[in-house]
């Protein structure tokens, strides 16, 4: 074991010489990336962004109700919205590999079988508002509002219909997510979240 730690230091050293970048100090449980200035050994690592916000001010109790409501139907929400993406993103790099149309047809067929048997059961517990709030939070992870996705991946017809019958229930597949508008208290909210904040 040391033999290998050995031989990735002189590796790396030799490497980063070389090229005049960053030296690499290997440790058994972990890689720093450090530069050397002026004799003085700097620690170089990416630190992800970390936004905090000031504590809230309730004028009563009604309106801090509603914030603790809000979040706990962003929080019902959230992580559909984020499966959303992963799942988009891997049926993507699927449908890029296929070379005709009725394979992918068929591959679509099977994701949304499988989707509709894992997560519809799930998804009939959500409230109108939480399924409200899930289709603005899909705009925000796919960039795409879930209007555009159905009409990609199923067609004009199906989404023509899902919207139809989202429209019944006081939704829109349409709704664009609002960051700095009127969606601003709920992408502070999921920042918190994503940040461990919430």
């Amino acid at each position: 074991m040391k033999g290998r730690i050995a031989i990735l230091i002189i590796f790396f050293s030799v490497l980063f010489s070389l090229s005049g970048a960053d030296t690499i100090y290997v440790n058994p449980a972990n890689i720093v990336m450090v530069k050397v200035i002026n004799g003085d050994t700097v620690l170089c690592a990416q630190i992800k962004e970390i936004v905090f916000y000031a504590p809230r001010r309730f004028k009563n109790k009604f309106e801090y109700r509603r914030y603790q409501r809000l979040i706990r139907n962003i929080k019902k929400a959230y992580p559909y919205a984020k499966l959303a993406k992963k799942m988009l993103d891997e049926v993507n790099a699927k449908m890029l590999t296929m070379k005709t149309e009725a394979e992918r047809k068929q591959y679509m067929k099977q994701v949304e079988k499988d989707v509709k048997n894992e997560f519809e059961e799930e998804l009939k517990k959500l409230t109108i508002t939480q399924g409200k709030i899930l289709i603005k939070l899909i705009d925000r992870e796919t960039g795409s509002t879930s209007y555009e996705l159905v009409k990609e991946l199923r067609g004009t017809f199906s989404a023509f219909f899902w919207q139809a019958l989202a429209r019944i229930f006081g939704s829109n597949l349409k709704t664009e997510f609002d960051a700095e508008g009127t969606d601003r208290l709920i992408n502070e909210i999921v920042t918190m979240i994503e940040n461990g904040q919430l």
